[in-house]
């Protein structure tokens, strides 16, 4: 949201204020605030008929520190917030003569000079000014409809890019937008989003988290090409700045805070296939669909019944249709015998015509108007209503639905929609309608995901989920919604899955093949590859089926040389899916991520590290033409072998089956045996793959199927030989160069058992 007219005016209608003069500094106990008057104060007279803003600076964390700005104190809080899990007494105040105050927290201090006009210095543990709080940085106005907002604003330093504020389809560096973090169901092709996260990165090593589950506005550079701005409608404005040094400590620092992404399941790696949306499907075709699969030597590991698995008019009502699905059961379990995982589409509104409705009416389950009506319409279901999840028996009777569904053998749920949430509404609990718009989707996918836990055990719950807010990264995984079956939407797609990375996410997926429309095979076979080197791999669509089949033979070879080689990576996967439980640091990688000191990696969206060893570069053409940027150091093709140096773009054809995919100088990269499924034995007969310049000492961990390490290889390199120790197991493996070629393949020698 704009307030001004260009650098001296402002916009019509709009009055402002902002903290201008400090009057006053209080002191804490790890904190200390601020009273700063909008206008300098001469005399006295100019303390009367004035404002005061007031500045809270704390810190909730280590290496994090919270600013509170404040208008007017007394507004009632109404909820929700977000949960967050610091503990506040982690800063240590400074005085520096009777000007200065500093609260430090680990790397990371806030500095006021009150001998100074109204500001707030943020710096690292060196001492260098990471940014600031300047003119203009800290106020409230008043808009023309008399809506009252307070406004935050922090400098952008020469050559610093903004990333993040979730999954955002629009330029992956923010710079020059501005975004309204507000949930909508907008497509992938549109700057709305299912996943708003009013977070950002800065390339210059620190993050920036807004505690606010409203709506959010932000000015990136572009109302004042010098600032990010974010403002919001309310009295008070928090906003954490979250030290680094490094963009992933800075992850690290922001999903403590936030919450940790659980680990999924090692089985839900695996190939998703579904019987896409409006689609006629049955069990006859979803048997037709699994033997084809096995037919044609792809494996396949999840299938999913999206949403007229239910009948027409009656989502959601959490019964098969009778007429297509006459057993759910026996079908169900003819699905588990052949060693499937079974997912099924869920959201969280009730149509009227549902069995369910007159029941959840007459409970009290369903959101309601400020009469006393519930709230209904007709866009998606007719006459459909809301469930409110903030009613604790509402939560507990829509378990139940699902209960019954996990009880009959459905594994997993795909937990659509939650964006579209009404304002003009009442909550059970007396939540703020504004603040809850957003925040709904945290407690409908949590309440799935808590359901899963307790029914199948921790470990086991995953959803594939469409919408989120910050602390949305707890219940994995998420997908990028509805994009079309085109080259460019597969690069849109992209661009907001790395942008959801950059907001604290850990896993991600898409529709390979897109949702909206067929996809020329072309496109198809080219998102195959991508598809399969994301952390998760979904075969979805709207009006057409995306068997591999129906795209021709090439595309049939192609989803089994990547579905199998997904497989063999499952060992260096899941590593680095419990790397992402543990720290935040998320599976698919940003190149930014590895190489923060490399210029060229801090706008780099057509490729990504997968894990912290490989690049992957997508082929957004049909012809096979890409382009793409090698970080300093000797890569290794892992599919040929082939060697290209870096730092350096190049230019590459590749066929149907391949695109660039390198390994990393000096990695350690583990590979199993078993390419028939996601969660087998990672240590049969493991093959270890080395780098020229893999050196000595370095490691890696292979975890088992709950995530813990199963065993840790270590490189002892004496002259040309490469020798490997393990440590927790004395079972045999292989190590062998990446580039084919370089030496014969043979067993290694185990020392230190």
């Amino acid at each position: 949201m704009k307030f001004t007219d260009g650098f001296w005016l402002m916009r019509e209608g709009v009055r402002a204020s902002y903290a201008t003069d400090v009057r006053d500094v209080r002191e804490g106990e790890g904190r200390f605030t601020a009273y700063a008057a909008v206008h300098p104060v001469r005399e006295r007279g100019d303390t009367l008929n004035t404002p005061l803003v007031t500045v809270e600076c704390f810190s909730p964390a280590e290496g994090v520190i919270g600013v509170r700005a404040t208008h007017h104190a007394g507004k009632a809080a109404h909820g929700p917030d977000f949960a967050l899990y610091g503990s506040e007494g982690a800063g240590i105040l400074k005085r520096e003569g009777t000007t200065v105050t500093e609260l430090t927290s680990g790397p990371l201090t806030v500095r006021l000079d009150t001998d100074k006009p109204w500001g707030l210095a943020f710096l690292d543990a060196d001492g260098r000014r990471l940014t600031a709080v300047e003119r203009r940085g800290t106020g409230f106005a008043t808009a023309p409809d008399g809506s009252h907002h307070m406004i935050g604003q922090l400098a952008l330093g020469v050559g610093e890019y903004i990333y993040g504020l979730g999954e955002r389809f629009t330029p992956y560096v923010k710079n020059g937008q501005n975004v309204d973090i507000w949930q909508a169901d907008g497509g992938t092709s549109s700057e709305q989003a299912y996943k708003n996260i009013p977070f950002h990165l800065s390339s210059r090593g620190y993050g920036v988290f807004v505690n606010h589950p409203g709506k959010v506005s932000y000015e990136i550079g572009s109302e004042s090409v010098g600032q990010v701005q974010f403002s919001v409608e309310d009295q008070s404005i928090e906003y954490y700045i979250i030290a680094g040094p490094t963009p992933k400590d800075v992850l690290r620092r922001y999903t403590a805070l936030t919450g940790r992404p659980a680990l999924p399941p090692a089985w839900s790696f695996g190939l998703w296939l579904t019987t896409s949306f409006c689609t006629p499907y049955d069990e006859e075709t979803v048997t037709a669909f699994v033997d084809g699969m096995a037919e044609r030597d792809i494996p396949l590991g999840v299938f999913h019944f999206d949403c007229f698995w239910m009948r027409e008019y009656q989502w959601t009502d959490f019964r098969w249709d009778p007429e297509v699905f006459p057993d759910p059961e026996g079908m169900l379990r003819r699905l588990r015998e052949r060693g499937l995982k079974v997912s099924v589409w869920i959201n969280p509104y009730i149509a009227q015509k549902s069995g369910l409705f007159a029941e959840a009416a007459a409970e009290g389950y369903l959101v309601k108007r400020p009469n006393g009506d519930i709230w209904q319409w007709d866009l998606w279901q007719p006459g459909m209503a809301l469930v409110d999840f903030t009613n604790p028996a509402a939560r507990e009777w829509y378990a139940d639905q699902l209960r019954a569904l996990l009880d009959m053998g459905v594994d997993c749920f795909k937990t659509d929609f939650g964006e579209r949430v009404p304002t003009d509404v009442v909550w059970h609990d007396g939540s703020d309608p504004e603040r809850m718009h957003n925040y709904y989707a945290q407690l409908y996918n949590s309440a799935v995901f808590e359901l899963l836990e307790k029914e199948r055990g921790p470990g086991e719950a995953v959803l594939f989920a469409r919408s989120a807010t910050a602390g949305g990264q707890q219940f994995p995984v998420h997908w990028g919604g509805d994009c079309f079956a085109s080259l460019g939407a597969m690069a849109e797609s992209l661009r907001g899955g790395l942008s959801l990375s950059l907001s604290g996410f850990g896993f991600w997926s898409h529709d390979i093949g897109g949702f909206e429309g067929t996809p020329d095979p072309a496109v198809f076979k080219r998102w195959l590859a991508f598809g399969l080197l994301s952390s998760h791999s979904r075969l979805h669509g709207n009006v057409s089926y995306r068997v591999p089949w129906a795209f021709g033979d090439e595309a049939v070879d192609v989803a089994r040389k990547f579905t199998l080689l997904k497989h063999r990576l499952m060992p260096y996967l899941y590593a680095a899916a419990v790397e992402a439980h543990r720290t935040g640091v998320p599976v698919m990688r940003p190149m930014l991520l590895e190489y923060p000191d490399d210029p060229a990696c801090r706008t780099l969206d057509r490729q990504y590290m997968l894990g912290p060893d490989l690049l992957v570069a997508p082929v957004f053409t049909a012809e096979g033409d890409v382009e793409f940027y090698v970080p300093e150091g000797t890569w290794t093709h892992l599919l040929t072998g082939e060697r290209v140096q870096g730092p350096g773009w190049r230019r590459e054809t590749h066929g149907f089956d391949s695109l660039p995919l390198y390994v990393r100088p000096g990695a350690l990269l583990p590979l199993g045996a078993d390419d028939q499924r996601p969660d087998g034995d990672w240590l049969q007969d493991l093959t270890l793959l080395v780098t020229p310049d893999t050196a000595d000492g370095t490691e890696i961990t292979v975890p088992d199927l709950d995530g813990r390490p199963a065993a840790v290889y270590r490189v002892v390199r004496g002259g040309d030989e490469v020798r490997v120790t393990a440590e927790g197991t004395t079972r045999p493996f292989r190590v062998r160069p990446v580039a084919r070629g370089q030496c014969a393949e043979k067993p290694c020698t185990v020392l230190d058992r």
